[in-house]
């Protein structure tokens, strides 16, 4: 009974000297936490009536929140009575250990800066980059995310987004549509680039600068192949091109022009 009493006070000892600091270390931590979120919703609407570029606003947010909680957290452990300089010295010994052992996330970190300082790309933006393609969804502190046209969700490092090649295809704002069309050795060529080109300037999505066109790229061994180039704006991209694949071979149908049959020779040589 007597150790049970001893027990029973030395607990009310504590409750008096600690209950008090934590206390103040849970309002503080409650406020503080308030504090940020008001800080950071401040900070978002200055930036968005500045007209700051969506991914660096992300990106600037990101990292002044995380710096804020570390700050916080700092200053409610100081509060609990904890020495923060013996705190500071575990945390720089810990975090070189941690930095060595996750060299890949430091890169990435950098990757990032890297991203907001030189802006290769930006929120919106289709581009190709790892063996990637897809319009750029979100540019966080450590990853890029992007939305193939499968509607998948790519998750990037930035560390080697920054390092690697990128194609840009949104920065020029137009961008060519690669398709190639064969006819008949015996068709005429120039109604067949007439019928084509009918094809491109008739498309409301089809760019009239660049003048889109069409030109004999190879001579095939059943076919004389034509390189349909007309050009649109990045999110018109398949649009463009399932529709002029589509309504060539419609037109070259109706012109009465003739479009091989891939494998023709190997047929006739087979026969």
């Amino acid at each position: 009974m007597k150790t049970a009493q001893e027990w029973f006070n030395y607990g009310i000892e504590l409750a008096k000297e600690f209950g008090p600091k934590l206390l103040v270390a849970i309002l503080i931590y409650i406020i503080g936490s308030w504090i940020i979120k008001k800080l950071i919703g401040s900070v978002k609407k200055v930036m968005s009536k500045s007209s700051y570029d969506e991914s660096l606003q992300k990106f600037l947010l990101n990292l002044i929140s995380w710096s804020l909680k570390i700050f916080l957290v700092i200053m409610v452990i100081s509060m609990l009575g904890v020495d923060v300089t013996t705190f500071a010295a575990v945390i720089a010994a810990a975090g070189l250990a941690i930095g060595m052992a996750l060299q890949g996330s430091l890169s990435n970190f950098a990757g990032g800066v890297l991203i907001m300082i030189f802006r290769p790309y930006k929120i919106g933006d289709v581009i190709e980059a790892q063996g990637v393609l897809g319009v750029v969804k979100e540019i966080e502190i450590f990853t890029t995310k992007l939305t193939t046209p499968e509607n998948k969700l790519a998750i990037v490092p930035n560390g080697i987004m920054a390092n690697g090649n990128i194609i840009n295809y949104t920065a020029e704002g137009k961008i060519r549509v690669d398709i190639t069309i064969g006819i008949g050795y015996d068709e005429d060529i120039k109604q067949a680039k007439d019928v084509l080109l009918e094809v491109l300037t008739s498309n409301p999505k089809v760019l009239k600068d660049p003048a889109p066109s069409i030109n004999v790229v190879a001579l095939g061994e059943s076919s004389v192949d034509l390189a349909v180039r007309p050009y649109s704006t990045p999110e018109d991209y398949w649009d463009v091109y399932f529709s002029t694949l589509e309504n060539c071979k419609i037109s070259l149908d109706k012109a009465g022009i003739e479009i091989p049959y891939p494998h023709a020779v190997e047929i006739q040589k087979e026969a």
